[in-house]
């Protein structure tokens, strides 16, 4: 699936990032739906999302003891609620078997199963 508004550096930092912040989360393809939602946020808001990326590209190439030393930055916050969104919502990309973070968590009450997915508000089919 194309991404619409990071570039393939930023797609490949916001995965690590994802990836550190939520372990286990990039078989998800975290990134087309942070992809998704920066796209969708207003132009200030995005600039910020992207400028969060940026900072925390060196220190997601360092793994997790130098990100750790962001965690109390506004960047780190900004990141982080876009990587538990990303897995937490039970996203799954497109291209990816899954399954998502319900499965995993064993979130399986009666209405939860029940919920038919659909992430086509976020321009995701």
């Amino acid at each position: 699936m194309a991404l619409r508004t990071l570039d393939a550096h930023r797609a490949e930092t916001v995965e690590a990032l994802c990836e550190l912040i939520v372990p286990g989360s990039g078989r998800v393809g975290p990134v087309v739906y942070v992809d998704a939602v920066i796209t969708a946020m207003p132009p200030e808001v995005q600039a910020g999302a992207l400028a969060a990326v940026d900072a925390l590209g060196p220190a997601a190439a360092g793994g997790a003891d130098a990100l750790a030393e962001h965690e109390r930055t506004p960047e780190f916050a900004m990141v982080r609620a876009l990587a538990i969104e990303a897995y937490y919502s039970d996203f799954v990309a497109p291209d990816r078997e899954g399954p998502g973070a319900w499965v995993e968590i064993d979130f399986n009450s009666p209405l939860a199963m029940r919920l038919k997915k659909d992430w086509s508000y976020l321009g995701i089919s």
